[in-house]
């Protein structure tokens, strides 16, 4: 299980190493993907909070990015954070997920992006349900569920 101390490690020291890369160019993204999931997963963007009815779904199943199809949460690790995006205490493997410092707003959070293909998924804090304490606050846009 990893723990925050885990993903302030990776932050300073580097990520795990993904299982394969993906790596195509924007227009080669652009070509692939609807306009609003390229904007969520390409530049960066944010859903508006409670815009996706994937926040109250709470169904037996797996999430892959919305680009590259890599698995990257367990619906049994999904919970309702009350914040209006999807939140998972845990990846579905510790390499999954890359992890980055972003002081773009006001504070200092850690961005999560597929490991796989840089796919901007959100981000994780320390406040989420024990015993882990994470919650990765997902962009609905950025993952697809799978049977």
């Amino acid at each position: 299980m990893l723990t925050w101390e885990d993903i302030e490690r990776f932050v300073e020291k580097g990520n795990p190493a993904p299982e394969q890369r993906i790596v195509k160019t924007g227009t080669q993204w652009r070509s692939v993907l609807p306009n609003d999931v390229y904007w969520v997963t390409r530049e960066a963007g944010t859903e508006r909070p409670f815009s996706s009815p994937m926040c109250s779904h709470f169904e037996p199943g797996i999430y892959a990015c919305a680009c590259c199809d890599t698995l990257l949460f367990d619906a049994s690790e999904k919970f309702d954070s009350k914040t209006g995006w999807p939140s998972f205490t845990q990846p579905i493997q510790a390499n999954a997920i890359a992890y980055y410092m972003d002081d773009s707003l006001d504070r200092s959070r850690v961005e999560i992006t597929c490991n796989t293909c840089d796919a901007h998924l959100g981000h994780v804090f320390p406040d989420g349900p024990a015993p882990s304490k994470l919650r990765y606050c997902v962009n609905a846009l950025a993952i697809q569920r799978k049977a």
